[in-house]
């Protein structure tokens, strides 16, 4: 009988209902932060166009102070000395409207934000009472670029750690709904849309798979950038997301450690079309590139089959069948071809006989092929004379 993944184990529903409960609280939380800012707009406090994070160290010293009736110059004291620089303009940001009204609603908002930030602190302390068996997997789960510890925790609330009602890891994305969308009619592909899914576990893998794209030297912002140069940004974040989880997957059910490919995996993959791609740049640059030579030769060594099948990522099967490779000849013209081996026992094809065009007009005279174009049935002799009638 076929297995869904529909009601996990009790522990499972447990840390989900945790994790769950902590995002909503992170989104009040968040609610609240704008209704600050958008409160400090309607009094003239600009404190947003100064500092990115109105509720970071120096944001939060400013706000209080304001809320206890502080005003003017001093204000700009209490940021902290990395904003030195940026002082004299803090300064104009906050010469606003201040009233009793304003004081009494940032109060209440400040408040707010306290108390959600306390639940939230109590929330995730709950949540890592019920991942600590899970510490070991927790510490593979993090070697991925971009995955953190609420990253992982969140991976591990939403699918568990028992993954045999999938069958393979594409099951779990078709699951998770980071697949590409199947609309297709008529042979015809309109678009490839993503489901809705699991949108906890969707959010928390694209944060990643953001976050993934801006690190360094990783086989996963090489592939984010490679994607993103011909698709865009947020196509490119979802396909990222889709390989992180697949990589999560064996991780989770596999036990398996993460192995860093390196950013220069696609370069060591196809090197002729990395160099190609360099060269002409170099060129539309306006580089002479005549001097330019390569270290050795970019063809596979002979003890290693290396060689790809017309360029297509994958080894070609010549040496399981112990005759010579031809593939690596594949950008070479055909007169400069080795001939092609024959098996032993088969008979090699019997040559074509030399060409002798009939009928044949210029067009395809130069292309050495049987005339298409003069019907053969039509006779180019005269037409015929009418027969003499009989005497």
């Amino acid at each position: 009988m076929r297995r869904w993944f529909v009601t996990p184990a009790p522990p499972v529903r447990e840390a989900r209902a945790l994790e769950r409960l902590r995002v909503h609280l992170q989104q009040d939380r968040n609610r609240v932060i704008n209704r600050m800012g958008r409160l400090l707009q309607t009094v003239n406090l600009k404190l947003s166009s100064v500092l990115s994070n109105i509720v970071g160290v120096s944001g939060l010293r400013i706000l209080r102070a304001i809320a206890g009736g502080r005003k003017g110059e001093k204000l700009a004291e209490l940021a902290h000395y990395s904003l030195e620089a940026k002082k004299p303009r803090l300064r104009e940001a906050l010469e606003g409207r201040y009233s009793e009204s304003f004081r009494y609603l940032l109060n209440g908002l400040l408040d707010d934000m306290d108390r959600l930030d306390s639940k939230v602190a109590e929330v995730t302390a709950r949540l890592e009472m019920y991942m600590t068996p899970h510490t070991e997997l927790i510490e593979r789960m993090c070697q991925v670029p971009g995955i953190d510890r609420l990253t992982a925790w969140t991976v591990l609330a939403e699918i568990g750690t028992d993954l045999s009602a999938f069958a393979d890891a594409k099951h779990l994305a078709s699951w998770a709904a980071l697949c590409p969308g199947n609309n297709e009619s008529a042979g015809k592909r309109k678009q490839g849309r993503t489901r809705k899914g699991n949108r906890y576990l969707r959010r928390a893998l694209v944060e990643a798979a953001w976050a993934a794209g801006r690190s360094k030297d990783t086989f996963l912002s090489a592939l984010f950038f490679r994607l993103a140069r011909r698709s865009g940004m947020k196509k490119a974040a979802v396909a990222v997301a889709h390989r992180m989880l697949i990589i999560l997957f064996h991780i989770v059910r596999d036990g398996r450690q993460y192995r860093e490919l390196g950013d220069d995996y696609f370069d060591r993959l196809h090197p002729e079309r990395a160099a190609r791609r360099l060269m002409s740049r170099l060129d539309r640059l306006g580089y002479d590139l005549s001097a330019v030579r390569p270290k050795a030769a970019l063809l596979p060594e002979p003890d290693k089959p290396a060689a790809t099948a017309r360029g297509r990522g994958r080894p070609c099967k010549c040496a399981q069948r112990g005759l010579p490779c031809t593939h690596v000849f594949a950008g070479l013209p055909v007169s400069a071809l080795p001939p092609r081996p024959t098996r032993p026992g088969i008979k090699p094809a019997r040559p074509d006989p030399p060409f002798q065009p009939t009928n044949t007009c210029s067009m395809c005279a130069r292309w050495k092929i049987h005339c298409i174009h003069v019907n053969p049935k039509i006779k180019s002799a005269s037409p015929k004379s009418k027969p003499e009638p009989p005497q």
